[in-house]
């Protein structure tokens, strides 16, 4: 089944990243960290679905989305910055492996993270506490909702920069050695969110670390 999500505000998160608000039609029901396929609703762009999480509430009245824009695709999200109140999305029933698990570990690259807002927003709201979050990007700017994690009770955000050398946060890459120093208890759920090589690298790094592959929360398919 399809449902049209209609945009109602539209507003920059970063240099790249924005933040999307939709009218919620009914019948779109999804889970905390659950996303849809959408595509464009116009001519020339209704076959080019790609999928994108809801950092909105399950009970919510509004759909929402922080969808990057990567100018050099040429694709959905390249049209991210031109769009306006009244464009409207064409998308799918919500689907994802990627669900609330209790309290964890969040291992995030880049616009990865998406599916642990909802999560950890809800973690805020219902009290859970000892939530990690552990967050790659290249820069210091690309760093999604910075102020939100600083601010966020019961969770404890760590930031891995790679492509700039005056960071203040940690600089390089998460590996197996990284995430061995900074993780006192690995049978904790680990949820796992990014570009493929990312979830790939990290699965590889916790396999190496004895985490059985049951604690892992990755998206199907990955």
């Amino acid at each position: 089944m399809t449902h049209t999500l209609t945009i109602t505000s539209l507003t920059p998160v970063t240099h790249d990243t924005w933040h999307l608000v939709c009218d919620r039609p009914e019948g779109f029901d999804f889970e905390a960290g659950q996303a849809t396929h959408m595509a464009l609703d116009r001519d020339g762009w209704r076959d080019e679905d790609r999928p994108f999480t809801m950092t909105s509430q399950p009970e919510d009245e509004a759909v929402e989305f922080v969808i990057k824009s990567y100018p050099d695709h040429d694709g959905v999200t390249k049209q991210i910055p031109d769009l306006k109140p009244g464009d409207a999305f064409i998308a799918e029933d919500p689907a994802g492996a990627i669900t609330d698990h209790g309290q964890g570990v969040f291992l995030a690259a880049g616009a990865g993270v998406t599916p642990f807002i909802p999560l950890l927003d809800k973690h805020e709201k219902d009290g859970v506490t000892g939530d990690r979050l552990i967050f790659a990007n290249k820069t210091d700017r690309d760093i999604i909702l910075k102020d939100k994690w600083d601010a966020m009770d019961g969770l404890r955000a760590t930031y891995v920069i790679s492509d700039q050398p005056d960071t203040d946060h940690l600089k390089g890459q998460i590996d197996r050695e990284m995430l061995q120093d900074l993780l006192d208890d690995l049978g904790q759920t680990l949820y796992i969110c990014g570009p493929k090589p990312f979830v790939n690298a990290m699965r590889d790094a916790l396999t190496d670390l004895s985490v059985p592959k049951d604690k892992m929360v990755i998206e199907n398919g990955w």
